[in-house]
């Protein structure tokens, strides 16, 4: 790719993500264990994250499935 595109394509695929994340479901709870597959992302809206931001919850059980350790995770992103 010439370097006068990648600027472009850049800007491209920054504006598809934030279309998705707008397109994205926002819950107002965290679904219950066994609810998410593992590595499913969902938007949670619950107020714990700070202003400007919210959780961003990857499917987990907290489980031990088979040799590997299932583990959720949460973190805050900006919206």
């Amino acid at each position: 790719m010439s370097h006068g595109l990648q600027p472009l394509a850049l800007a491209v695929m920054m504006q598809a993500v934030a279309a998705l994340l707008a397109a994205a479901t926002v819950l107002k709870t965290e679904p219950p264990m066994g609810a998410l597959k593992e590595g499913q992302r969902v938007l949670v809206d619950d107020g714990s994250c700070g202003a400007g931001q919210i959780k961003e919850v990857i499917g987990g059980n907290h489980i031990k499935a088979g040799t590997k350790n299932i583990v959720r995770e949460r973190r805050c992103i900006p919206k």
